[in-house]
């Protein structure tokens, strides 16, 4: 019943615990519960529910990680993520695990996630009797006078039970005799000293020793107990003990004095004579093994001295008792009493903790998001124990003081990117206060793990792709390649050609692009003649959620081939073949223009630039021809002995790379100057109405294209004023393109074809008369982005050709 009772009032405590913590501290408080559990119990003993005494749904302890962080070393206790049980996960003997009468406690940290939670639980481990008192020696040996004085007092050995509390040693009992009698004294550290009282005088002639057993018993149940066998040995007279100088020694030191280091001199005086004079000195013996293993005593002159390591955080007080002895048969000897304090010294640095650690986390993350706890400890004491936590400032995180006090917690400070830095290794340095400080350093590796918050980038933006034409339909003509900062999926980069209604768009639909490697191929063959330039556009798109996409626009300019051979307009046949017959009087000079071979090339630049030579001729110093303009003339006059007709085959090529050409074939009939007068009267009257209606229809052609070209000139001035200097737009910009060196336009009058060769115009340009070359000089466009919104205007010179 009293057990009973005693729960619930435990149970009641710790419900009003927990509703104070939580009112004070909201829900992520960490609560302290404590459990007791004997020594020498089973292993898998039930110490209690802590999900339940906490109020945790056991249903979420798995996935919420329900677990021990520290504790004990050995692990002495396990929880049950199933149930929150704790357990005896090892055997547990509680005087290893514990030193001294106090109470035995084990503390452990419950932690649980989602939300992070710490919970702080106390085992008690209770003590049971399963040690006897025991004597450091089984023997003990008493040397005493036989004129000792009644009442004497001889300190024996102290039997030690490393049991606690009711099980440790409760009495002393001494085997029955006539002389002795037993004293028990409490020393006030809870150990009870027995000492041999004589009781009544005793004669060295009657009996020369005494045997007496010592027996000491513990308070368990069932008892244990342990003996002690004395032998006292009666001396002959030695009458006057050593006299203390001091009733207390008292001296205090630094820890980590140095070995050999003088500590205090006990002094003894004895006013006997001799042997029974001479005093020496001895540790008592109920000294602990630690003071055996610090200090040393000189036994002649009774200073003490450091041998061993002297440590605050171990013993703060050591408490010697120095025996004085004579050597006086039997020696008589008095206990000196000596008090050695330790002063605290800066000897140890900060101990470092991490509780939990978040190794990679989202470069999304928000600011406070917390990646670690972690506790410092420092076994100094005052200022010497005293830790202050920092962190390089050199990083997005920052420390967090918690609750309780050196505990802290890593928090992100600020927006982390990955594609600045992947990694970061957080450096903490916890430093004491002491004089000089001591520091220790710990540093946590947090990993950055990427989301998709970059668009693919193009390198440049428009590209310029220069394409020879007759290009082989569904091979590949350009590639494009994009970048994406972020890894993995998020970095995987699609390709695909932008189409729709527009002109541009429709020519889009000839390309295809391979979605992998950006590589572009052209499904139709381009020809130049037809199509001088177009664009479209190719989107990369990655392969992250939600995905991000940018697009590269593509401008195309097409490259003149000689892929057409000379056209011969004349002289052309009723049949259309290029042959014609030309008559002229016999009497003509030398440099008489007898006719002039006319022909075009639909290519431009070079591969448009005709040349004209002789490939077969009747008589070669009769004739000649001029080899830009196709003109024949005679060398010199007619003689009688020259032949009436002939034959000119007159090659006409081109200059391209691969020259074309084609052949005219002009017969001339030499005349007497009658029929020559007749025949040219005739053509004279032909020609000039050709030549008027040629002479009509350049004047309204000059007038059309002049007009168009004033309109386009307004119009771009007008555009080059009115917006800023963007060259990126969809126009297209290569300045020092014009596909051509030379242009030829064809005009038809009658039945006679007429060329006007010249160089090819572009927008900005004008024609001004009396120039003498034929080289297009195109506007710097680069002017206009100095604001002045004014285009130079070049000129080019045309040469009209009359047929």
């Amino acid at each position: 019943m009293e057990d009973g009772g005693q729960r619930r009032r435990w149970e009641y405590w710790w419900v009003a615990l927990r509703f104070s913590l939580l009112m004070c501290f909201g829900e992520n408080v960490s609560a302290q519960i404590r459990y007791s559990v004997p020594e020498e119990v089973k292993e898998g003993t039930v110490v209690g529910n802590i999900a339940k005494d906490l109020g945790i749904d056991i249903s979420t302890l798995a996935d919420r990680r329900f677990r021990i962080v520290s504790g004990s070393k050995d692990a002495l206790f396990q929880v049950n993520q199933n149930n929150g049980v704790l357990f005896v996960n090892t055997h547990i003997d509680r005087e290893q695990q514990c030193d001294g009468n106090t109470a035995c406690l084990i503390n452990l940290k419950i932690a649980v996630e989602n939300p992070l939670e710490i919970h702080y639980v106390g085992i008690e481990i209770t003590d049971v009797n399963d040690n006897p008192p025991s004597f450091a020696e089984k023997y003990l040996i008493l040397e005493i006078a036989e004129n000792t004085l009644t009442g004497t007092r001889f300190e024996l050995q102290t039997a030690r039970d490393l049991d606690v509390g009711m099980n440790n040693v409760r009495m002393y009992r001494l085997s029955s005799n006539a002389y002795f009698e037993l004293e028990v004294i409490d020393n006030g550290d809870e150990d009870k000293v027995p000492f041999l009282i004589l009781k009544k005088s005793i004669d060295r002639e009657q009996n020369s020793n005494h045997s007496l057993t010592l027996t000491a018993t513990d308070g368990g149940n069932p008892a244990r107990s342990g003996t002690l066998n004395i032998t006292i040995i009666v001396l002959d007279t030695n009458d006057n003990r050593p006299i203390c100088g001091k009733d207390v020694y008292s001296a205090t030191i630094q820890e980590n004095t140095p070995i050999g280091t003088s500590v205090i001199t006990i002094i003894a005086n004895d006013t006997d004579y001799g042997h029974n004079g001479e005093v020496e000195y001895s540790m008592g013996r109920n000294m602990k093994r630690k003071v055996h293993d610090t200090f040393q005593l000189d036994s002649k002159t009774g200073a003490i001295k450091v041998i061993g390591l002297v440590n605050f955080e171990e013993n703060e007080v050591h408490k010697l008792t120095i025996q004085a002895s004579d050597k006086g048969s039997p020696p008589l000897s008095t206990d000196c009493r000596v008090v050695i304090k330790i002063t605290d010294i800066n000897d140890n640095k900060p101990e470092i903790e991490v509780t939990s650690l978040l190794n990679i986390i989202p470069e999304d993350s928000k600011p406070g998001t917390v990646i670690s706890l972690i506790s410092v400890t420092d076994k100094d004491s005052g200022m010497n124990g005293k830790v202050i936590l920092t962190m390089a400032h050199s990083v997005p995180f920052e420390l967090k003081p918690s609750y309780q006090e050196n505990v802290y917690s890593v928090v992100t400070k600020v927006h982390l990117d990955r594609e600045v830095v992947s990694h970061y290794d957080i450096t903490i340095t916890a430093t004491d206060c002491g004089q000089p400080p001591l520091s220790s350093i710990k540093t946590l590796s947090v990993q950055i793990s990427d989301v998709n918050d970059n668009r693919p980038e193009f390198s440049q933006n428009p590209v310029e792709l220069y394409l020879l034409e007759n290009n082989a339909a569904g091979s590949s003509i350009f590639s494009v390649s994009a970048s994406d900062n972020d890894l993995h999926e998020n970095a995987g980069i699609s390709y695909n050609i932008v189409r729709g209604e527009s002109k541009q768009n429709d020519l889009a639909s000839f390309l295809n692009v391979n979605s992998d490697n950006g590589q572009i191929s052209a499904l139709k063959t381009f020809d130049f003649e037809t199509l001088k330039t177009f664009q479209f556009q190719v989107v990369a798109t990655d392969s992250g959620t939600p995905s991000l996409s940018s697009n590269v626009t593509v401008n195309v300019f097409l490259l003149d081939q000689n892929d057409n051979a000379p056209v011969i307009l004349y002289p052309v046949s009723a049949n259309g073949s290029a042959e014609g017959v030309e008559e002229i009087p016999r009497n003509v000079n030398a440099g008489h223009l007898v006719t002039k071979v006319r022909a075009y090339d639909a290519d431009i630049g070079y591969n448009g630039w005709l040349l004209f030579s002789l490939q077969e001729v009747s008589d070669h110093t009769l004739f000649s021809l001029d080899r830009y303009t196709g003109q024949i003339r005679t060398l010199r006059s007619f003689t009688e002995t020259d032949e009436a007709e002939h034959k000119l085959v007159i090659l006409v090529k081109d200059n391209g790379n691969v020259s074309l050409s084609a052949t005219a074939t002009v017969i001339i009939n030499a005349v007497e100057p009658k029929e020559a007068f007749a025949a040219s009267d005739v053509k004279s009257s032909v020609k000039d109405d050709d030549e008027n209606n040629v002479t009509f229809y350049l004047i309204i052609t000059l007038g059309s294209v002049s007009t168009l070209f004033l309109v386009s000139i307004i119009v771009l001035i007008v555009m080059q004023c009115s917006k800023t200097p963007d060259y990126s737009s969809k126009y297209l910009q290569d300045t020092n393109y014009d596909g051509t060196l030379c242009h030829s336009i064809q005009y038809r009058s009658g039945d006679k074809r007429y060329m006007l060769v010249g160089p090819r115009m572009s927008i900005g340009s004008t024609i001004v008369p009396g120039s003498n070359g034929n080289t297009l000089v195109v506007p710097d466009h680069r002017r206009g982005a100095s604001g002045e919104g004014v285009c130079r205007i070049a000129a080019i010179h045309v040469s009209l050709s009359r047929a």
